[in-house]
């Protein structure tokens, strides 16, 4: 409810009269000045005209004015301005007609004389409404600018490539495949095509294949009437439906069943569907868009997905690269996550030390952006103070990378054998150091070689005690 209790500083928004009595509406507005600014017409020509000046949340509308039909100003209205809420004021030989007014538009109406207390009930409550699809408007422009092209972070070619893509097929209704490892974004490009689409303010409906059993894959797709099984209580609306007009977007689709494949198949083709246990046809208008981090052509030649269902979804396909494979991406994404989490979470932003960027951008990054959004999330909550360190880092994490990374750079042709060799004795030989003590004999005892040998290859690989992960200790 709304508050009256103080006159200044609660003015909540925009109320119109509209009356040809002059006493109705100076009543009207000393009932409603602390709460609203009132704004007043004294005829329906008057009353069409402010609400195409001030946009009001409430009108009040006396349903009979001279030579004017109440119901054709409440059009009128409705048509200038869609989003006010119009509560008709009726005597009691105009009842019906208001009544009839509720069906064409109009909020609420409310009897002459009317109860000040019942009258301002009706007006908060048609305000509250008028707040509520505010806010929901808001949260959906909000969504939008979320997942707007713009919000897709980074600067490599992969990308750029990315940003274009979406940006050519956000605006038709083709079906689209996007492929890649987990955690590489899919989710995000599908909803970047779709709130950059005329479906934006329109349903994206997510099915996860890989979460759903078989047994209920397709009753979550395509519903079922009353009675279609055991426990079908009541009739259910499937995702297939509940997208209408909308996206569907079907994560891991890799993981239908080939039954369920063949009727999605028929169902996107045909646009139309049949719930579980019925027998009508109901048409839908749905985009969709499907994800798979496992490759559906090469799944289609072993059998695994059906060719005809790989050929339709194909129709424009989207490879989102793995982030070991877009480093240049890295830097970008680590300060995009910095300032976001410490957003999200209310604290101040810490920094990173320049060690920890350098061992980000050569890490192999296993869980893609979602864990690295993940790591940086638990960084920012858990790290005391404002730089976060290589210290800070999860112990397998700094353990365990270092040969990954090596065997998927020299793999994949990025960094030659030679190079990666240098760089794991390196990585041997101050971990050996740091055991003992920075100890050069104990070191050389530990690695099965000479400390003569030790001392020759410390000097060739360039380690000393200002990269060795330790400034504290001298090697002796």
């Amino acid at each position: 409810m709304l508050n009256r209790e103080k006159k200044s500083d609660m003015i909540q928004g925009v109320l119109l009269v509209v009356d040809d009595e002059p006493g109705v509406r100076q009543s009207l507005k000393m009932v409603f000045d602390k709460i609203f600014r009132v704004v007043e017409a004294a005829t329906a020509d008057e009353g069409v005209q402010k609400v195409t000046e001030e946009k009001p949340d409430v009108v009040l509308l006396d349903i009979v004015m001279p030579g004017a039909d109440g119901l054709s100003v409440l059009k009128q209205m409705k048509s200038v301005y869609p989003d006010c809420q119009v509560i008709m004021l009726t005597g009691l030989n105009t009842a019906r007609t208001a009544f009839t007014a509720k069906g064409t538009g109009a909020f609420d109406y409310v009897t002459k004389p009317f109860d000040v207390d019942e009258l301002r009930l009706r007006v908060e409550h048609a305000f509250e409404k008028v707040q509520l699809s505010k806010e929901l408007e808001r949260l959906k422009e909000e969504v939008g600018r979320k997942y707007g092209i713009d919000h897709i972070v980074g600067k490599s070619k992969q990308i750029i490539d990315i940003f274009k893509a979406v940006s050519m097929v956000a605006a038709k209704k083709s079906t689209v495949l996007i492929q890649g490892e987990s955690g590489t974004g899919k989710e995000l490009i599908a909803r970047a095509i779709h709130y950059n689409s005329d479906r934006r303010s329109k349903p994206f409906i997510v099915v996860n294949c890989a979460a759903l059993p078989d047994t209920l894959i397709e009753s979550e797709l395509f519903g079922y009437e009353k009675g279609a099984f055991t426990n079908a209580s009541q009739k259910k609306i499937g995702r297939f439906e509940l997208a209408h007009a909308g996206t569907l977007f079907l994560d891991e689709i890799g993981e239908l069943n080939l039954s369920t494949q063949a009727k999605f198949l028929r169902a996107i083709e045909q646009e139309t569907f049949t719930r579980l246990g019925g027998t009508e046809d109901i048409k839908v208008d749905v985009r969709v868009i499907a994800a798979s981090n496992r490759d559906l052509e090469i799944l289609a030649k072993a059998g695994e997905f059906r060719p005809d269902l790989f050929y339709r979804l194909n129709v424009v396909s989207l490879y989102l690269p793995a982030l070991r494979e877009r480093r240049d991406d890295i830097a970008l994404l680590l300060d995009h996550f910095m300032r976001l989490k410490a957003q999200e979470h209310s604290i101040a932003p810490k920094s990173l030390s320049p060690e920890v960027v350098d061992f980000f951008t050569g890490y192999h990054w296993p869980g893609n952006i979602r864990e690295l959004e993940n790591l940086i999330e638990r960084l920012t909550i858990l790290t005391p103070h404002e730089q976060i360190m290589l210290r800070d880092l999860p112990v397998g994490m700094r353990s365990t990378d270092q040969t990954a990374t090596l065997k998927e750079d020299v793999l994949s042709g990025s960094r030659p054998l030679s190079e990666a060799v240098d760089e794991f004795e390196r990585e041997l030989i101050v971990k050996a150091l740091q055991r003992t003590g920075f100890n050069q004999t104990k070191a050389a005892l530990l690695l099965g070689t000479s400390r003569r040998i030790l001392k020759y290859r410390i000097e060739k690989l360039k380690i000393n005690e200002s990269n060795s992960g330790d400034e504290a200790k001298l090697f002796t």
